[in-house]
């Protein structure tokens, strides 16, 4: 089964719940469910004034294929009461399938490696903290490293 890399963020209502709520449902989902600290961070790229996040990453295992998982992960956005009025919008629950084993898909609906984690240390630094050799399939760069690339 591939390792799968997911990013959780929440800012809006009780954040810490929302989180440790996905991560409870993620474990039907995922074996072998490592997951790092959850920390609070100041929204990024975002259109308005928004509360902070708190943000965390899984990494497990997966049967599922990338086009399940993701569906999976939208339908817990969606059950915790996510909406989506507009892009980068503040949100109950955001669940990003970032990394899918060393795969790379470019489709309309899904594209792995996410594409902007590498510029997100919220993203790189859990997740260098769980898997600091796991490489980035595009750049072929460590996870550590790509952390060093944001210091």
């Amino acid at each position: 089964m591939p390792s799968v890399a997911i990013a959780l963020g929440s800012n809006l209502g009780d954040r810490r719940a929302h989180l440790e709520w996905a991560i409870e449902r993620l474990r039907g989902s995922l074996s072998n469910l490592r997951i790092s600290d959850i920390f609070e961070t100041e929204p990024v790229d975002v259109p308005d004034v928004q509360p902070p996040y708190l943000n965390a990453v899984v990494v497990g295992e997966s049967a599922d294929s990338p086009e399940v998982l993701l569906a999976t992960l939208r339908r817990l956005e969606n059950d915790r009461g996510r909406t989506r009025r507009s892009f980068r919008a503040a949100r109950t629950l955001d669940l990003d399938l970032i990394l899918y084993g060393d795969a790379v898909i470019e489709t309309p609906d899904l594209e792995v490696p996410h594409p902007r984690f590498r510029s997100r240390r919220f993203v790189v630094e859990p997740l260098a903290s769980l898997a600091p050799d796991w490489r980035d399939p595009i750049s072929g760069r460590t996870m550590e490293e790509l952390l060093g690339d944001l210091q």
